[in-house]
């Protein structure tokens, strides 16, 4: 018998909800939020009573019976270090989640409601491959400057998801393929993916290729002496780095469609601009073929920016002869939320424990 689960993400301006049937969605729904509806919430946390109520209310005017979910699966957040895998929603989760004790993200309220929802029909609730996936090896985890490691933040979920999918294809056990696996989105995660295991990334929010909002890495010393110009405090600093910077720095927008739409306008700007991410994004990729010691049965591209050919291809002439490249565009959150939880479900795999 299929088993049936409610999965749930909350994003910072929306929340996405979907009731898969084993493989079979039956429905799914993403409910916008405006800034007016969130302005009154000063934490994350303080919007949980409004996510909650709106979820519900949404299954309502589906008509969907709440009794027939053997499972509900949400988003995990900003969590603490973790393997990646299912996890049964506990005391401690929730209680990282809500003080935001390891940032704060909307994604924190994955699990809350997640729990919530599932006391009550007294069914487990699971996250799945969580921001905070750690599986990097000691070698990838020394910046050079013994003050400060490299963590581990990265796409999880959906790099993951989406390596099960190409392991699928190609018929062989996902932990005995090698990948390097590109999420190329508002941010760019690229990973050593050996053996199930991902071994080395860029964290997007800190280094690697440059991308539509994130600087990605930085010279050092000038960085440093932007720092300490005067000019900027630490809080605009971060905002230059994570929030306005990439190709929003150059060319004052983050639509990558309006700056396709430029390219092919022959803007010389937006050409160099998109050419140079592309170079960046190519070397990470080379890279991370190195951390594999050229052992690769595969390049997956992912994320949003995959769903442009002219981006795809022109990665493409970079990297082509480095290893077979497999096209997965977009962010499959909802089915790889819902899968990780039927996969415990159906005792394929056992639930891990925060």
């Amino acid at each position: 018998m299929s088993k049936t689960v409610l999965a749930i993400n909350p994003g910072s301006t929306s929340t996405k909800f979907a009731i898969f049937q084993g493989d079979d969605l039956l429905f799914s729904e993403t409910v916008r939020h405006d800034d007016n509806e969130m302005m009154p919430f000063k934490t994350v946390a303080d919007q949980l009573p409004f996510r909650l109520e709106t979820l519900l209310m949404n299954l309502e005017k589906r008509k969907f019976n709440l009794n027939k979910l053997d499972g509900i699966v949400g988003r995990g957040g900003l969590l603490k270090p973790l393997e990646s895998g299912t996890y049964l929603v506990n005391e401690y989760m929730i209680g990282d989640a809500l003080s935001s004790r390891f940032g704060e993200h909307a994604s924190n309220l994955g699990a809350v409601i997640a729990g919530e929802l599932a006391d009550n029909l007294d069914i487990p609730a699971f996250i799945v491959d969580p921001v905070g996936v750690d599986e990097l090896i000691a070698e990838s985890r020394l910046s050079g400057m013994a003050e400060i490691e490299r963590v581990s933040q990265v796409h999880a979920l959906n790099i993951k998801a989406v390596s099960r999918k190409i392991a699928q294809q190609l018929n062989t056990p996902f932990e005995d393929l090698n990948f390097v696996v590109a999420h190329i989105g508002g941010g760019i995660s690229v990973v050593a993916h050996r053996k199930g295991r991902i071994i080395d990334v860029n964290n997007a929010d800190n280094e690697g290729p440059f991308s539509p909002e994130r600087t990605g890495t930085l010279p050092a010393k000038q960085l440093v002496k932007l720092c300490y110009s005067g000019k900027y405090n630490e809080q605009e600093v971060l905002t230059k780095i994570t929030k306005v910077g990439g190709v929003y720095s150059y060319l004052g927008t983050k639509s990558m469609v309006e700056v396709e739409q430029r390219v092919l306008n022959e803007d010389e700007q937006a050409t160099l601009v998109l050419n140079s991410m592309i170079h960046q994004l190519g070397k990470e990729i080379g890279a991370m073929a190195t951390v594999l010691e050229g052992h690769i049965d595969g390049i997956i591209l992912t994320g949003g920016l995959c769903y442009s050919e002219l981006i795809v291809e022109k990665i493409k002439k970079k990297i082509s002869f480095l290893a077979d490249i497999y096209v997965v565009p977009g962010e499959e959150e909802l089915e790889a939320l819902a899968a990780g939880a039927i996969r415990v479900l159906t005792n394929q795999e056992q639930a891990k424990i925060y």
